[in-house]
């Protein structure tokens, strides 16, 4: 694999932009995976935009740039030395933050937009497995890529093969491909340890199936 390739896939699919790719698939392809989406979303605009799109746009600007621009903060702050984090000292901090965001956000989809349980579990999941990574990487260096990929596919094949949504079939099929691309990635980057990416891999599958099995 082209080193180059490997690190613009590795920015592309950062484990930030899951939750939005998550998002984007159900909303747009299998919608009927929300109950309430499609009523609401004939009904109400945020702004000139559909509901869908404004919902989609909450989450980007809250797990994504929000996130993103904490974690530049404490860089300029000197708190972390490498905004690549790749050392356990400097993913500590920023972890922490992530996760105090993350859960923030779980909370207010799950009492603000009581109208879509099923985009509120998921981000329960997302929150879960981001504090899993965070503890784990007080010790051991654990893939958060591979963590979030996998998690992604957990949710969109879990939820394709609960509904029976025959939408979900090619985007599950193109999540997989691109995780085995992005794990493999990481390997040739020598980000990760082979034991490091089957570690977060087992992680982001346990959470994100185990969720939509018993709780969507």
């Amino acid at each position: 694999m082209n080193t180059r390739f490997a690190q613009i896939l590795s920015a592309l699919l950062h484990p930030l932009a899951m939750p939005t790719i998550i998002f984007a698939v159900l909303f747009y392809i299998g919608p009927e995976s929300i109950h309430n989406l499609e009523l609401f979303n004939g009904t109400s605009r945020v702004g000139m935009m559909s509901l869908k799109l404004g919902l989609l746009l909450l989450i980007f600007l809250q797990t994504f740039i929000l996130p993103v621009f904490c974690i530049y903060a404490l860089h300029r702050f000197k708190i972390i030395k490498d905004l690549k984090m790749e050392t356990l000292a400097d993913r500590r901090v920023p972890y922490l933050v992530t996760v105090a965001i993350y859960t923030f956000v779980a909370v207010f989809f799950t009492f603000k937009l009581r109208q879509f349980p099923e985009v509120s579990l998921i981000l329960t999941s997302i929150a879960f497995s981001i504090s899993a990574v965070s503890f784990i990487s007080l010790f051991w260096k654990i893939s958060a890529h591979a963590v979030g990929v996998s998690g992604t596919v957990g949710a969109l094949a879990g939820i394709g093969a609960k509904f029976g949504i025959e939408q979900l079939f090619f985007p599950i099929l193109i999540a997989i491909l691109v995780a085995g691309y992005l794990m493999a990635a990481r390997l040739h980057l020598n980000a990760h340890t082979p034991a490091q990416i089957i570690a977060g891999t087992a992680l982001g599958l346990a959470v994100s199936l185990s969720v939509v099995i018993l709780f969507i």
